[in-house]
Order: structure tokens, then C-alpha cells, then sequence
């Protein structure tokens, strides 16, 4: 029985990548549509009367001028988590960071 842990291949790292980038996207996005909905249903709300031709629930889906809160919060969304994931693929494009080469680097002991 060794303590030693087996290395992880490169390969794994960058599913690993993919993975985390991935439900990052599920997840901003769907934030970000979630407040896209809310947003679009308090700044459109209309009253209907009794006869009103138009069913409350389907206001969204017949006016498409109403959409573009759900669009523009989506697009936040995958745009925060595109972001996210360039950070992690490149982290030279990090603010504040530098990337040194071995020849730079002082020696440890």
C-alpha cells in the first residue's frame, strides 16, 4: 500500500476544465434568464380585463417586443461564464499576473 497518488494526465485536467465551464454556462445562464423572466414580467405588467383577448400567461410569447430582458439577461449570463472559462483555460489573461520562465525564476532551496 503506497501513499503516493497517481498522477493526473493532462487529458483529465482538461475534461475536468470543460466540465467546470460547462455547468458554469447551465448555471449563469439560467440565472441570468430567471432574471431576465422576472425583470421582463415586472416592467410589462398590464392589466387585462375579464374580456380580454389575450390569456396572461401567453403576454410573453405574444409580444416579442417584451423578450429582450429574457435575452439580454441570458446573454449576461454566458457572457460572465464565457469569461470564467477563458480565465481558466489562459491564466495570462488574468490581471495582475505574470508568467515566469525557469531561467527568471530565483531558485528555491
Amino acid at each position: 500500500m503506497s501513499a503516493t497518488a497517481k498522477p493526473t494526465s493532462s487529458e483529465d485536467i482538461i475534461g475536468q476544465k470543460y466540465d467546470r465551464c460547462l455547468a458554469d454556462l447551465i448555471v449563469k445562464a439560467g440565472v441570468g434568464f430567471g432574471v431576465g423572466v422576472v425583470s421582463s414580467v415586472i416592467l410589462f405588467r398590464r392589466s387585462y380585463s375579464i374580456h380580454s383577448p389575450i390569456p396572461t400567461s401567453l403576454t410573453l410569447l405574444k409580444f416579442p417586443g417584451r423578450t429582450w430582458p429574457i435575452a439580454l439577461g441570458t446573454g449576461f449570463g454566458a457572457g460572465a461564464a464565457y469569461a470564467d472559462c477563458d480565465r481558466s483555460f489562459n491564466p495570462a489573461r488574468i490581471p495582475g499576473t505574470r508568467i515566469v520562465s525557469a531561467v527568471e525564476a530565483p531558485a528555491s532551496k
